[in-house]
């Protein structure tokens, strides 16, 4: 059995991946609906597909303290 392939038995890591996924699509969309530039939402996107979970908590402390 490769690592790859091996599941967690309670299935807690699978379930993390998911509430990680759906918060970095959310983000994602909150993203593409701000009304900066064409580079700080390029830049932004960047960093959540290339750190899903550190980019997405950048986002929120960062980002986030911009908004009205």
């Amino acid at each position: 059995m490769s690592a790859c392939s091996r599941r967690s038995s309670s299935g807690s890591l699978t379930i993390f991946g998911g509430i990680i996924l759906i918060l970095d699509v959310l983000a994602l969309i909150d993203i593409l609906r701000q009304p900066w530039s064409l580079g700080k939402k390029i830049l932004w996107v960047a960093i959540i597909w290339f750190l899903p979970l550190l980019g997405l908590i950048l986002y929120y402390l960062l980002a986030g303290r911009g908004k009205s």
